[in-house]
């Protein structure tokens, strides 16, 4: 019981008190298309989950995301799915991973900067935004481990007390600016934002009208029934069937998503492909 108490107390501490923290190296065999030994830099911030790679993460990009092709990654954090993504298309591939977190930015870009023989990331420290400019975020701990856009969201209870000022960039125009050239090979775009993904994919209609990437999308648990609602009707509307990723990650299944299920479960992820 003492033990427990004193756990508190340092959670509570460590919840409250700013701190900047380091990384590890840690290793990982991957067997699938013979890649071998990979590395990943861990983040030692102390409310972040331990992170894991498998063969079975690399087959499942592989799904969607072909060798050479292009992908975002919008949310990246430190680069836990871009890694996987960015081993599914290889170093002939394209990963921008966007992470507008300077602290997690730091461990995103060691990330990219690891595995340049089997990847080709590039890191972006800044947030899709509809407009450029700079934005307060919200965090649930004062040294910025989880957090995002929330102030966007109608639920105000969400106990994300820690704000931090970031950067925000109308991805669409900066797309079309810098990387015009590699939009053709747009496969997969991943957008992992606490409940600002709707609005992320309102700012980039032209990006997925012309090019029809795949989606990967999160149902953040703290959304209303009307932004669930909105969140199916954008998706929808830019002509995808929406999918339980879960589902299709395991076994290749797709388990359709009606509207009517925005409602099913708390918190989910969702895979759209075109029609």
């Amino acid at each position: 019981m003492l033990n427990f108490i004193k756990k508190k107390i340092e959670k509570s501490r460590q919840k409250r008190t700013f701190k900047e923290y380091d990384y590890v190296v840690k290793s990982f065999q991957i067997a699938e298309d013979r890649i071998g030994k990979i590395d990943y830099a861990a983040w030692l911030h102390p409310f972040e989950n331990p992170k894991i790679f498998t063969d079975d993460d690399i087959r499942f990009y592989k799904k969607i995301v072909q060798k050479g092709a292009m992908a975002i990654d919008i949310g990246a954090h430190t680069g836990d799915t871009t890694l996987p993504m960015a081993l599914a298309a290889g170093k002939e591939g394209l990963i921008l991973a966007l992470e507008p977190n300077q602290y997690v930015y730091k461990i995103l870009e060691k990330n990219a900067s690891l595995n340049k023989d089997s990847t080709n990331i590039v890191p972006l420290c800044f947030a899709a935004t509809s407009e450029d400019g700079e934005f307060t975020f919200n965090y649930s701990d004062a040294s910025f481990c989880n957090g995002g856009f929330l102030s966007q969201n109608k639920n105000k209870k969400h106990g994300h007390d820690f704000t931090l000022k970031v950067k925000g960039v109308n991805l669409e125009r900066y797309l079309f600016e810098n990387y015009k050239d590699d939009l053709s090979r747009l496969k997969l775009i991943k957008v992992d934002a606490e409940g600002y993904d709707a609005q992320i994919l309102r700012s980039i209609p032209k990006i997925i009208n012309d090019y029809k990437p795949n989606l990967i999308v999160e149902c953040y648990k703290r959304l209303t029934l009307e932004e669930r609602n909105e969140l199916y009707d954008v998706i929808e509307g830019y002509g995808y069937d929406i999918f339980y990723l879960e589902n299709f990650e395991k076994n290749g299944e797709k388990k359709k998503i009606e509207k009517k299920n925005m409602t099913a479960q708390r918190h989910f992820d969702i895979l759209a492909i075109i029609k």
